[in-house]
């Protein structure tokens, strides 16, 4: 009898803690991102509670640079990844089974110059210079100002700094680039910031940050535009590791089509997404206008259509690998999952 009551007490207190649990958590997910404008489907997708509906609990690890990202995917700590798509290649050189699901955004990133640089470029337009033009400019920089123009990039590897050298190389026709501009590598953050303290003549840069930018220089000029750098320039995607996989099939599939979901969002109603672009990108300094303005300006460049970025990636790993940063070049075609997207959008 003292034994049935023991357990009789031992099995109450075990439905009472089963009572006492929370509800089950949903399925976690590594997001690994970088904090630009192009990451903004994934703060919609995450601000409005549409993963935690779906059963997703996602854990967004920030990241300031692509070349970061895939160290971290490559190390299986993150599971998906929210970032520009070029770097993805060295993750599959490296043995990685990722692959893109849906695109954020094309066209994200512009040149932008000010101060003597600016100065030097036709007066009656932004972007569009013809490539004489632009070295022309950098000609008449140097031979005025005793020094190379610098540009401001992120670090060697990364999406800004190969799309640069591609534009600079393949599109203006500069053979040899140390002897014409000077490119800086730092973090995104940096980039805006040593272009605003006049640290650097030019920079690479996307919204908000060339939002910003104009807003306090008046001086500023478009040098390149994201089409001028390259049409349908690749920004950023939704890539997941072994999206096939018997475990990642159902959250992989759920996650793409609320990524597909935010970005027609940011395409057709902007304003709406701008509470949560502000909050994840932010940080307390930029309010919501100037997020309201960045998300306007760039509506038309939310896509989720991966097949538009196919070919811009094949043009931006043969180059990678002209340049060395690349062993060899990947299938590309291996690199995007195009089924998942087109079942998605039946």
């Amino acid at each position: 009898m003292k034994r049935l009551f023991s357990r009789l007490i031992m099995l109450g207190g075990m439905a009472l803690a089963a009572v006492a649990l929370p509800a089950q958590a949903g399925t976690p997910v590594r997001v690994g991102y970088i904090p630009v404008l192009g990451s903004s489907a994934l703060f919609v997708v995450d601000g409005e509670g549409w993963a935690k509906d779906a059963g997703l609990d996602l854990q967004l690890v920030r990241f300031t640079s692509g070349p970061q990202a895939i160290q971290a995917l490559v190390s299986g700590r993150i599971d998906a990844y929210v970032a520009g798509v070029l770097p993805l290649l060295q993750a599959r050189a490296h043995g990685s089974d990722v692959k893109v699901v849906t695109a954020a955004s094309v066209e994200e990133l512009e040149v932008v110059a000010r101060g003597a640089l600016a100065a030097q470029l036709p007066k009656d337009q932004d972007g569009g210079f013809s490539a004489d033009t632009v070295k022309n400019t950098f000609a008449v920089f140097s031979k005025e100002n005793g020094r190379l123009p610098r540009i401001a990039a992120q670090p060697v590897g990364s999406v800004p700094d190969s799309l640069l050298r591609f534009w600079l190389q393949k599109r203006v026709g500069i053979a040899s680039l140390p002897t014409a501009v000077s490119i800086v590598g730092v973090d995104i953050d940096a980039a805006q910031q040593a272009f605003l303290a006049s640290a650097v003549d030019a920079a690479v840069l996307r919204e908000p940050a060339l939002t910003v930018v104009r807003s306090r220089l008046p001086d500023v000029r478009t040098l390149a535009t994201g089409h001028d750098l390259l049409p349908d320039q690749p920004g950023s995607v939704l890539a997941i590791v072994k999206p096939d996989a018997p475990d990642r099939q159902v959250w992989a599939k759920q996650l793409a089509s609320l990524f597909i979901r935010a970005t027609t969002m940011l395409s057709s109603h902007p304003d709406d997404a701008a509470p949560f672009v502000t909050k994840a990108l932010g940080g307390g300094i930029l309010n919501e206008d100037v997020m309201k303005k960045a998300l306007e300006r760039s509506a038309s460049r939310f896509i989720s259509d991966p097949t538009r970025i196919v070919d811009g990636v094949r043009q931006l790993q043969d180059f990678e690998v002209e340049q060395g940063l690349l062993r060899k070049a990947q299938p590309v075609d291996d690199l995007f999952d195009l089924d998942l997207w087109r079942q998605l959008k039946q």
